[in-house]
């Protein structure tokens, strides 16, 4: 291949006309392909929860070598890019404790080195966000909100941990300590910690789990008689002032979150079931724990007041489950995101996948690729996140190889966030393809000015001279989702055959997956 001719006139490249493609010649292209009904959606939540805390997932036991740990997290973010996802949700505060050089107050995470309040040697998240970024996979910041330890000792903390440093902010219980969510300058505290990521890191989330008000536990009683006593509202009951104490925090978080950087996705992964019917008539037609009522997660009226990105329940239950059956729960969360802004994924149990433990219908290895056929055909629902990493690597009785050989067999963008900015971003334009002895090396400049794209989507498809471009409306043609770089980029297709005839369409896309309205197309001969 020569370099790529560019026909440039006083506004740029040539509209591409109806007239036969040029072989090396770049064009500016508006047409966009009618939607259309399909397996492989252009847009779509992929990712799994890397779990750190007891150190579940990574790092693999604490006390590694920072050099040892990184190399553990590249090979996490290498497993999610060979099964094509596209994000990974890391928990970056396990317990009270961080993994980050935090100045708000918390200690480095005793999973990281054995002890805590010791420091690894590097920033972990900043290591992180690199390495994500670099595979073009989106990084979520996921905080456990209101666990301080998984012990109930205050003793096991570091002496200038903020529990030990004031006691009366926490609460032991069920064997662990916890901040207490009714104490205002608890809520604030926490974020607070969560804000300095908010600032100063380039997440692409912030993530919560269903960690609220702890899960019950038989013969104990939570001691917050003297929050309650001192903050409730007159008449309030105890149920409503632990519901409002949570619902104060994730609408206080939201508004930080939004007030610091308006763009940046805020989500939680609650419970799945809200209420049953039974209970309440708003309630899914379910029998299970209501964490409504068991952990005081109003989760239905977070995402009706509009102060969530995405959801993430965790469904995490089979088909056909006789109290909480998966298919009757996806119908009933796609209901609650109708007519909102708040985007739906569903959170899911890998790790039951195979375990004997679990019952007979997770030893169906169809039983994940059935959900996925669900998800895909239920309106509303626009991803899946998988419980945990270690689960999905073990992809037991392949599993998860069935999940992507048929759902994920192209990469996909995230969803696109048009409510936190609709913005177009500037059309990138291709400066040449050219053979380079292993593929096609396709170099391309991003815009300079006005809003400049943060990632690009690079489609390609084989084709004849008599064809015309244009911009997919779906991912078969999809071979690449690139997070900007610098100027010019650069993209090797390895997937091509010598001799052939093939048009490429590079797209910019901004930081909420806009598209451009425009996209640069070349036709060439590999």
């Amino acid at each position: 291949l020569a370099p790529a001719v560019t026909e440039a006139g006083p506004r740029g490249p040539l509209e591409l006309s109806l007239a036969a493609a040029v072989i090396n010649r770049v064009y500016r292209i508006t047409a966009r392909e009618a939607p259309r009904v399909t397996d492989m959606p252009k847009h779509e939540f992929r990712g799994f929860w890397l779990s750190t805390v007891v150190n579940i997932d990574w790092p693999s036991r604490s006390g590694l070598t920072a050099t040892a740990q990184q190399s553990e997290l590249r090979g996490w973010f290498d497993l999610a890019r060979s099964l094509n996802l596209n994000a990974v949700m890391l928990q970056v505060r396990p317990s009270g404790d961080v993994f980050w050089p935090s100045t708000a107050g918390e200690p480095w995470s005793r999973y990281l080195t054995g002890t805590q309040g010791r420091n690894p040697g590097y920033d972990p998240l900043a290591y992180a966000l690199a390495q994500a970024h670099a595979r073009n996979l989106h990084l979520h910041a996921w905080f456990n909100p209101f666990r301080a330890s998984m012990t109930a000792n205050l003793s096991d903390l570091v002496s200038w941990h903020p529990a030990r440093r004031n006691p009366s902010w926490t609460f032991a219980y069920g064997g662990r300590r916890y901040y207490n969510p009714g104490i205002p300058a608890v809520r604030a505290f926490i974020i607070k910690v969560i804000a300095e990521v908010v600032s100063k890191y380039d997440v692409d989330g912030i993530h919560l789990d269903d960690y609220f008000y702890p899960y019950p536990v038989a013969g104990q009683t939570i001691p917050d008689s003297a929050a309650y006593n001192s903050y409730r509202l007159p008449g309030e009951s105890l149920a409503n002032f632990r519901r409002r104490s949570v619902n104060l925090f994730v609408r206080d978080l939201s508004t930080k979150i939004f007030a610091t950087k308006p763009r940046m996705l805020f989500g939680i992964s609650p419970f799945g079931i809200w209420r049953n019917r039974s209970t309440d008539s708003r309630g899914s037609a379910t029998s299970g724990f209501q964490s409504y009522d068991g952990i005081f997660a109003d989760s239905r009226y977070w995402v009706k007041q509009g102060w969530l990105d995405y959801v993430v329940p965790q469904l995490y239950w089979h088909q056909g489950h006789p109290a909480a059956d998966y298919n009757t729960l996806v119908n009933w969360w796609s209901a609650q995101v109708a007519g909102t802004n708040c985007k739906l994924y569903i959170g899911e149990a890998a790790y039951k996948v195979g375990d004997p433990a679990q019952g007979a219908d997770w030893q169906d290895a169809r039983e994940l690729y059935n959900h996925s056929a669900k998800c895909r055909a239920t309106a509303r629902v626009a991803g899946q996140v998988y419980f945990s990493a270690k689960s999905v690597r073990a992809n037991r009785l392949g599993s998860m190889t069935r999940v992507k050989d048929k759902y994920y067999r192209r990469v996909a963008m995230t969803p696109a966030m048009p409510h936190l900015g609709s913005q177009r971003p500037a059309a990138p334009v291709i400066s040449s393809a050219r053979w380079n002895g292993s593929g096609v090396e396709l170099i391309w400049r991003g815009a300079t000015t006005g809003t400049i794209p943060r990632h690009y989507a690079v489609y390609r498809w084989e084709a004849k001279a008599s064809s015309s471009a244009f911009i997919p409306s779906q991912a078969g043609a999809l071979r690449r989702v690139h997070r900007r770089r610098g100027n010019p980029e650069k993209f090797v297709d390895t997937g091509v055959v010598r001799g052939r005839t093939y048009w490429y369409v590079v797209v910019g896309l901004s930081d909420l997956m806009i598209e451009s309205s425009a996209a640069s197309a070349i036709f060439i001969r590999a």
